[in-house]
């Protein structure tokens, strides 16, 4: 199955859950989401996200001097964004629940009424 379309709907509450017990830059919240097992997840999407959810309030900036390169912005979550974090991450919960009765429910026979597509 292509993650793409489910990626998309769920970024929000996965870059959240990364920077929620620390604090990262960029490139960083990237690795940590690859390491979690979004491996398809793609470094543009990753920085729209947080521009987007830092403008939203949900997440604080903060740069850092780096002695072997450029200086890096960090990102952590503020009040707001823990807020959002428990809000869509009960969300998650429901609605993985509800599509796991779903896929998990009685096997409709192939010979059943309305069967027919």
């Amino acid at each position: 199955m292509d993650q793409t379309q489910l990626l998309k709907g769920v970024l929000d509450l996965a870059v959240l859950a990364v920077v929620r017990g620390e604090d990262g830059y960029g490139y960083d919240i990237v690795r940590r989401l690859r390491d979690g097992g979004l491996a398809d997840v793609g470094d543009a999407s990753v920085y729209g996200t947080l521009r987007r959810l830092y403008a939203a309030g949900a997440l604080t900036s903060y740069v850092v001097p780096s002695e072997s390169g450029p200086h890096r912005k960090y990102y952590g979550i503020t009040p707001i964004g823990r807020d959002q974090l428990k809000r869509q991450r009960d969300d998650w919960h429901t609605f993985s629940t509800t599509l796991d009765g779903l896929l998990d429910g009685p096997a409709h026979s192939t010979t059943s009424q309305g069967a027919s597509a």
